[in-house]
């Protein structure tokens, strides 16, 4: 029927909307984590600036400043004591998560390579699908899989593309330390993943972050005061270097605001497919800011890479419990539209049951109206 077809386009358009806007936010997120990593690489070569844990206070600082504040104003049950009283060991291990997971990344680049980074860090995607099945209860399907290894195969070709160029750089100081501390970066960042797409699908993106904000910025500050003590007393203070701490502490927190938003909108695997393309974003900005060796293989990368996004978003990740709340897409508002629509509830009633209706309807209509001249 006519409502069965509009009902099928409005489905079609809206999925192709909201990938659409998911490929697009997930590449805003990406470029944003290019630019933290411009702004390090521009901290550490060109000023000998090496405080990672200071650039992760910042952030955790201002959205602290932003987010547990909202929290401070809210009044009933989801105000800033109820959460603490209910949930506070929670986000703490979550802080702590959070706060570790960004530093082993960055201490890796000590002991080992840059291609063993990229490579190893692609380790967040098997654990985060594995969480999500466990706690999250999705069940992915084959496509899923074939997405993800075709993102996979971008990567490889990324890394390829490094080689060629002779981008292999890095220390290799100690390669198992190195690895390992990428393994457990990749794990921390799944298990921190996992638990933000369940806090922002079943409670709120502002108690996310104004909690691991809170907690995050008494780990970080802790953690700065014992391991860089004598780093940060150091730095060469200038308009360049403040800039580029402002800048990175922005990228950071655009970062942390907008991603849950995206994680809403599709799920916290979808988002870190997306962010894979991070890397090649960097190598693009490099070419011309630190003269890096271009290769059309880093082309192809992109394109696989965004191939396999496509692929994993355009199958709905289905789960295991029922969602029984309405829903708000097209397809739902159709169908129930469709099962409401009185011409069709009419046409599956029986004759007879119809034939009662229309006897009784005036007997009704008469004993309204008596009761009406009583009155």
């Amino acid at each position: 029927s006519f409502q069965t077809i509009v009902c099928g386009w409005a489905t079609a358009v809206y999925s192709q909307v909201t990938l659409a806007k998911t490929l697009a936010m997930g590449q805003g997120l990406a470029g944003l984590i290019c630019g933290t990593a411009i702004t390090s690489q521009f901290l550490a070569s060109n000023f000998h600036v090496n405080t990672p844990m200071l650039q992760s206070f910042l952030n955790y600082l201002l959205l602290t400043v932003t987010y547990t504040t909202m929290l401070l104003c809210r009044t009933g049950d989801g105000n800033f004591l109820q959460i603490l009283k209910r949930r506070w060991w929670k986000y703490l291990l979550l802080g702590l998560v959070d706060v570790e997971a960004n530093y082993t990344v960055v201490k890796a680049y000590q002991y080992t390579t840059i291609t063993s980074i990229q490579l190893l860090d692609c380790f967040v995607i098997p654990v985060l699908m594995g969480l999500s099945w466990w706690i999250l209860k999705a069940r992915y399907r084959l496509i899923h899989s074939v997405a993800v290894c075709i993102c996979l195969l971008g990567v490889g070709a990324m890394v390829g593309a490094d080689l060629l160029a002779g981008r292999d750089q890095g220390s290799t100081s100690n390669i198992l330390l190195g690895d390992g501390l990428v393994l457990l970066s990749a794990s921390l960042y799944a298990v921190s993943n996992v638990c933000q797409e369940y806090t922002v699908k079943n409670l709120s993106r502002v108690e996310f972050l104004g909690m691991v904000g809170l907690f995050g910025t008494i780990i970080s500050t802790i953690q700065m005061v014992i391991l860089e003590h004598n780093e940060i007393p150091a730095i060469q203070w200038s308009w360049e270097v403040e800039l580029l701490f402002a800048a990175y502490a922005l990228c950071m927190y655009a970062l942390y605001s907008f991603m849950p938003i995206v994680i809403k909108l599709s799920s916290a695997t979808s988002v870190n497919l997306s962010l894979l393309t991070a890397d090649l974003f960097g190598l693009f900005c490099g070419i011309f800011l630190f003269h890096y060796n271009f290769s059309g293989l880093y082309i192809v990368s992109l394109v696989v890479i965004l191939i396999g996004f496509v692929a994993f978003n355009a199958v709905p990740t289905p789960t295991a419990a029922t969602d029984s709340s309405p829903s708000s897409s097209p397809a739902a508002t159709c169908e129930e539209g469709c099962s409401e629509n009185p011409v069709d509830a009419q046409e599956l009633q029986p004759t007879e049951d119809r034939r009662k209706r229309s006897t009784s309807g005036p007997e009704q209509s008469y004993g309204s109206t008596e009761l009406g001249t009583r009155m």
